[in-house]
């Protein structure tokens, strides 16, 4: 055979194939969009030439415990009608088939597809509601999967992400306060105590006006700030701002019943502080450096003038004294000197 035969054999082949497999004549529905209708109608048992009768099949299926022809009929109602009236109620219902097949991941998205896609959807809210409730058990624990089915490992850093993006579509929606307070949540399990605490004061700056939410939010950025200080024992700065968030509450709710608690807290941060100011000071004077010794034993006394450690830098700074005051005379004549110079 010629090439030029066999090349004209090929593209006669292509343009059958063409006809063959070409769509049907471009329909438009009201309700449902433009659609392409097949020649023959039906096509499969559970196929319709119809968005919302395929919307039907798919709700019955899922009714009945059919998840896989559920899913495969709220699929089709998405990719074939997805202009028409009936899509977002697919796209909806497809999320639960993939919830019932534990494919929580693929879940989440198809739910948000659906807040993206269609807004104005009936199950805006239960989306949300759902994509909460999937988030929870990342939260709890539950491991990601690789490709939806080999599971490896939970991730805080993703868990934060999505509930991140619960917030992000419905910000003031019933889930939303609790999603930005569980941002929070996942970063204390990474340790990550100061983005912990980031969450929360937004979450309290926010919803401040939402009865429990703000003393909830205040209350937990202070309880992440004491980990935060009780991670890096001579982390004064932090332990200060666990102090300081611990304050804030008692007196903006100082009918919380929490608020002994929080200066039970406060009390045992001053005591830490003192206990590293007086570490601090007992390292200069070894290194006989006196005054920068005496000024950490007076900062013990500043901390926590009550405590074990203030009653020891008191005895410190009484026998340090001598010393201290022969360098103060000495830096007192050097002074004029090098004025008159």
């Amino acid at each position: 055979m010629s090439r030029a035969c066999l090349r004209n054999v090929l593209i006669l082949s292509c343009l059958l194939g063409f006809v063959w497999n070409s769509p049907a004549p471009l329909i438009y529905r009201p309700g449902e969009g433009w659609v392409y209708e097949q020649a023959g109608g039906e096509s499969g048992d559970w196929e319709r030439g119809r968005a919302l009768d395929q919307l039907e099949v798919a709700r019955q299926a899922f009714e009945t415990g059919d998840i896989g022809t559920a899913l495969k009929a709220a699929k089709r109602v998405v990719n074939r009608w997805p202009l028409s009236d009936y899509a977002p109620d697919a796209q909806y219902l497809l999320g639960r088939c993939y919830e019932e097949k534990g494919l929580l991941e693929k879940a989440f998205k198809t739910y948000q597809e659906l807040v993206e896609k269609f807004p104005k959807s009936q199950n805006y809210e239960e989306a949300l509601q759902r994509q909460f409730n999937i988030t929870n058990r990342y939260l709890d624990g539950r491991w990601f999967r690789l490709w939806n089915y080999i599971p490896t490992f939970p991730s805080m850093e993703r868990t934060s992400k999505m509930y991140s993006q619960i917030v992000e579509n419905g910000p003031y929606s019933p889930v939303g306060p609790q999603a930005q307070m569980n941002i929070g949540s996942a970063r204390e399990k990474q340790e990550e105590y100061q983005l912990a605490v980031r969450a929360y004061i937004r979450a309290a700056d926010r919803y401040h006006d939402l009865p429990g939410v703000a003393e909830e939010a205040v209350f937990r950025a202070a309880l992440a700030w004491h980990k935060q200080a009780n991670k890096a024992e001579y982390d004064q700065g932090t332990a200060g701002e666990a102090i300081n968030t611990y304050t804030d509450f008692t007196l903006l709710y100082p009918q919380d019943p929490r608020v002994p608690e929080a200066r039970d807290a406060i009390r045992e941060l001053q005591t830490e502080q003192a206990k590293g100011a007086f570490a601090t000071a007992r390292y200069y004077e070894k290194k006989r450096r006196w005054l920068a010794s005496e000024i950490y034993y007076n900062e013990v006394l500043l901390k926590d003038p009550q405590s074990e450690f203030a009653d020891a830098a008191r005895q410190r700074l009484a026998e340090l004294k001598p010393h201290t005051a022969r360098l103060k005379e000495q830096q007192a004549a050097v002074e004029p000197s090098t004025s008159a110079n």
